[in-house]
């Protein structure tokens, strides 16, 4: 009898042991449980996060500006955000605790989604049009450096403040000409209300002359000091979680499905093959896997937001992004 009870002490110290192993790290999307989120629930799924030693729980944001502040105070220690945003937000904020490790969109969705029975075809269409640009949209933010390369003069341009539950019924019911969003959610959402995919116009920011990159994994930079094995065991399993996502995209939603019941699988699936298609896998990271950047882009980039922001303080790449925590074991090489 007490043999059994010293056994089933040290089991218990053992399963606690394991317990205390174990770091908390949720993470805080941009957006809605939509397709281009299926990968970190596959990372869940598939015990990713848990070989790691993580304990991961994921939440919904409400745009691609909403957890760098939540990163930043410590609220989350990691967190999917714009690095573009991340550059004004560390501006006005120098010193706080956050920057990007691990790009996910390569080429950024960014785009000004329009209707070609509007007259929206080509960028320079929007002159003399009403634009839905909600107010914390990443599009939005970037929508004077695509101004700026392709000639449009804002001066022509309408912009109407619009709430993201409205930018694409406005779209859809005619009160806007275009909107400025996500590529991979304004088109497939209005397409949803209705409108023929032959009428719906998708400019990119990134075809026409804006250099940015987008959306990335940041981190809360006091939280990976003292932490480094996790975040870089993080990163590993976000990998792990986009490659198996490319290799079985329908196991991908099904994942997706169990936290969004109510979300149209069909649709979802179509939107997250479009973020893999335009943003994620791309010529550069096919070549040189996910995560890095190439740092000749990054300042290009810099110089573009410089032209549309004034910096209080000197820009310097080395304060958006860091590469430290990226693993170097091959895990982020795609094919």
């Amino acid at each position: 009898m007490i043999r059994i009870a010293l056994s089933g002490l040290v089991t218990a110290l053992l399963v606690a042991q394991v317990a205390q192993a174990e770091t908390a790290m949720p993470f805080a999307l941009d957006w809605k449980f939509e397709g281009p989120a299926a990968p970190y629930f596959v990372a869940l799924d598939k015990g990713h996060f848990a070989a790691e030693g993580l304990t991961v729980e994921i939440t919904e944001g409400a745009g691609s500006l909403d957890a760098i502040p939540k990163v930043a105070t410590g609220a989350y220690p990691v967190g999917f955000a714009d690095i573009n945003s991340l550059m004004k937000f560390l501006d006005q904020n120098p010193g706080a605790p956050v920057t990007a490790v691990m790009m996910i969109y390569d080429k950024p969705p960014f785009a000004m989604v329009g209707r070609k029975s509007l007259g929206i075809t080509a960028p320079g269409d929007i002159s003399g049009k009403i634009l839905g640009a909600p107010p914390p949209d990443g599009a939005w933010a970037q929508f004077p450096i695509f101004a700026a390369e392709n000639g449009i003069d804002m001066a022509t341009v309408t912009v109407e403040p619009v709430g993201f539950p409205v930018r694409e019924p406005m779209l859809a019911e005619g009160k806007v000409a275009a909107v400025t969003g996500f590529s991979f959610t304004s088109s497939l959402n209005v397409k949803r209300l209705g409108v023929p995919a032959d009428d719906i116009s998708v400019i990119l920011m990134a075809d026409h002359g804006v250099a940015l990159y987008g959306n990335a994994v940041i981190v809360n930079t006091d939280f990976a000091a003292a932490n480094p094995e996790a975040v870089t065991g993080f990163l590993r399993a976000i990998a792990k979680g986009w490659k198996d996502t490319v290799a079985d995209p329908d196991a991908a939603i099904a994942s997706l499905i169990t936290r969004n019941p109510a979300a149209d699988a069909e649709l979802e699936g179509e939107r997250l093959a479009l973020s893999i298609k335009d943003n994620v896998m791309t010529d550069w990271v096919m070549t040189n896997g996910l995560g890095n950047i190439d740092a000749a882009r990054m300042e290009k980039a810099i110089e573009q937001t410089k032209s549309v922001y004034t910096f209080t303080n000197a820009p310097d790449a080395a304060l958006y992004f860091d590469p430290t925590w990226l693993p170097a074991d091959g895990s982020l090489m795609m094919q």
